[in-house]
């Protein structure tokens, strides 16, 4: 692409099929130049260093070195936005904590339709990986310390979104979170399988029961409710209570499940008495959903730029004013924790 700058890729897998398919589709895009390509980290160590990408690709498992060994080996000394291609594994969360910034998932090598689906899907993430920012929030807190200051029950819903970066950011702020976190519902940009997965994890390592929302389940006290990867999920009321629908449906700003569909649904059902919470990710997807939450009453809260690894959700709901609240990262239990306290503001 002439006069623009490509980004230029390594891609690292020990397959070679998959290297030469992920480097030739790549490579088609004008707006991406693969440099070169390793069959494990060995060589990829000596290629970053000599070809410098902006970009890296890695497997997860390798002979010699796997992918996240080698990842937690590489960003404190060579510190580059790496996306991960990973078969369905929960792997791809210890690769998300060791620096990565996202992932994709190798399909079968014989499906040309899943290796095209794959290509496109990596193109688009290598984009973002080539402005995100490296670095994610490891509060040096212990939990207790935001534990202990939150004595009062809140009837609020506490409704979050995000994209990129989001895994590790939502996972942050809920382990800083006390075991009587109010009712919590959660929109992540994630596929099926992995959805579940996360839940799990988020659920082994926090105070509050985590679980990978079906339509019925109530929100209440305790409880963290996250979208299933490609169904929307939407509150709803019954009687004095409040749980959640989760739908097949076409994509909402490119995207299912969809912030906007889940934020629009607690503006229209809990209005004033719930805390919108917009985290990092490409896109604007979220931002009128928040608008709508603020319009209806409810406190807002939008990521701050510093410490978005992608600065673009928050970004647009902050112009359109959904974002009462801009606040670094590590703030966000602090905020939350106060907004709880609030006497329902």
């Amino acid at each position: 692409m002439r006069g623009t700058k490509r980004i230029r890729v390594l891609v690292v897998d020990d397959s070679l099929v998959f290297r030469e398919l992920l480097a030739q589709g790549l490579d088609s895009d004008q707006g991406i130049e693969v440099v070169g390509t390793a069959a494990d980290p060995y060589q990829a160590r000596d290629r970053i260093i000599q070809l410098q990408p902006d970009v890296l690709t890695l497997d997860v498992e390798m002979p010699r070195m796997n992918g996240i060994e080698f990842l937690r080996k590489l960003m404190p000394q060579y510190p580059l936005p790496v996306i991960m291609v990973s078969s369905i594994d929960e792997k791809v969360f210890d690769a998300l904590d060791a620096g990565a910034v996202d992932f994709v998932t190798k399909p079968s090598a014989s499906n040309p339709k899943a290796i095209e689906s794959l290509i496109n899907e990596l193109i688009v993430k290598v984009k973002i990986a080539s402005i995100a920012k490296l670095g994610h929030w490891k509060s040096k807190q212990e939990k207790n310390t935001v534990v202990e200051k939150i004595k009062r029950k809140s009837e609020k819903i506490i409704a979050i979104g995000a994209s990129t970066g989001g895994t590790e950011a939502i996972f942050g702020i809920l382990q800083m979170l006390p075991a009587n976190l109010p009712g919590t519902v959660i929109v992540q940009h994630m596929p099926p399988v992995f959805t579940r997965m996360y839940a799990e994890r988020m659920n082994n390592s926090c105070l509050m029961q985590v679980k990978e929302a079906q339509t019925g389940d109530f929100i209440e006290t305790g409880k963290v409710l996250l979208a299933p990867g490609d169904y929307h999920m939407k509150i709803k009321k019954s009687g004095s209570k409040y749980f959640v629908e989760c739908i097949k449906g076409e994509r909402v700003n490119g995207h299912c499940p969809s912030v906007d569909v889940l934020f629009h649904s607690v503006a229209e059902q809990v209005g004033k008495n719930s805390i919108g919470i917009i985290l990092t990710g490409m896109g604007y997807d979220g931002a009128k959903g928040l608008l709508a939450m603020r319009k209806k009453g409810a406190r807002t809260v939008g990521q701050d730029e510093s410490s978005s690894i992608v600065y673009g959700m928050p970004k647009v709901a902050y112009e359109l004013g959904g974002v009462e609240k801009q606040v670094a990262l590590e703030k966000m239990p602090q905020i939350i924790q106060s907004l709880m306290s609030d006497n329902e503001k």
